[in-house]
């Protein structure tokens, strides 16, 4: 009887195979978080993962084809004419003329630099500005009303994307040119006003960030469709519409075939076709190389979008998160 016992005993202090396999992961687990614990830093897990260094080193080439062309203006916009071609491409000059740079693309040829950002300004707020707007509103009635012909509707704007913009300038160019446009901003603000992409973006994303439930609540309580969209559905949507009207403002800041072929007056020039005259002036019979005001001109083109990228951003990360937690 005593022997009996003792040998349960120990059977049951003694794991069973099945047991010991079935521990054998937490306590591998349990080893690796205590030695992380030890050398001061977190396991390996799902949430932090082990470096890559392949993954790292991708990362870090495309970082530096990112950043080494705007290091590059920087850079060569403290250099005056002669220190472009006697210094290295990435590094200063003897002497910095930055501010002197900055003040002579400002003031050359009576300030015509000037002129130009203006009227890029003009296109943007009207063009993309209304750009915006449109798409804010289509999409939001596509994605939120039920009407006849809304699947036409749906097709002809996929089909609209899919259709690049150089395809339709000649046309538009002969369309405009029978109304007496060409040669004035509306050449160039009507066109920018059209943006499918900005449309179809929009129309998805007021199809999850609205829910229809909480505009039914609203109408029910007396609500207006105009005062529902603005009080309840616009502040929704802010995240998509911070989102196209960025890309809506890059197209217009950044569009250069539109403009080349709608406008030949100097005075309407936006800085894309501007700088390209400037550029352009150095290989004219007895035309002066400006290219030290082409490259600060460059830089200062691209200042007011940073700009803008920096003061909208928290829009985007407002809107990150958004439906990522189900109630």
């Amino acid at each position: 009887m005593t022997t009996s016992l003792t040998t349960a005993a120990s059977d049951s202090a003694t794991p069973s195979p099945d047991r010991r396999a079935a521990a054998a992961p937490a306590t591998a687990q349990r080893s690796r978080t205590g030695t992380a614990k030890r050398r001061g830093r977190l396991p390996h897990t799902p949430l932090h993962p082990r470096p890559s260094l392949p993954l790292t080193l991708v990362t870090g080439l495309v970082l530096l084809y990112t950043l080494l062309p705007l290091a590059w203006l920087v850079i060569n916009a403290t250099k005056d004419q002669n220190g472009l071609f006697d210094s290295f491409g990435l590094w200063f000059a003897d002497e910095t003329h930055f501010w002197d740079n900055i003040a002579r693309t400002l003031t050359y040829d009576d300030g015509v630099f000037v002129r130009w950002l203006l009227n890029t300004l003009l296109y943007v707020v009207a063009g993309a500005g209304g750009a915006t707007v449109l798409a804010v509103l289509g999409g939001y009635a596509l994605a939120k009303y039920e009407f006849p012909g809304r699947r036409a509707v749906f097709a002809v704007v996929i089909g609209a994307v899919a259709v690049p913009g150089t395809a339709l300038a000649v046309p538009t160019f002969l369309m405009f040119s029978n109304m007496g446009l060409t040669n004035t901003p509306w050449a160039v603000i009507i066109p920018s006003l059209i943006s499918p992409f900005g449309l179809y973006l929009m129309w998805v994303f007021a199809a999850e960030a609205v829910p229809t439930e909480l505009l039914e609540a609203a109408r029910i309580d007396g609500s207006g469709e105009l005062r529902t969209f603005f009080t309840i559905a616009l502040p929704l949507l802010m995240p998509g519409t911070v989102t196209v009207l960025l890309f809506s403002m890059v197209a217009t800041w950044n569009n250069y075939f539109l403009p080349l072929i709608m406008i030949k007056d100097p005075d309407w020039y936006p800085l894309t076709l501007g700088l390209n005259a400037w550029n352009a002036q150095a290989q004219t019979a007895g035309g002066e190389a400006v290219f030290d005001l082409i490259i600060t001109g460059s830089l200062l083109t691209i200042v007011p979008i940073v700009a803008v990228f920096l003061l909208l951003q928290r829009y985007w990360q407002s809107g990150l998160a958004a439906g990522s937690v189900k109630e």
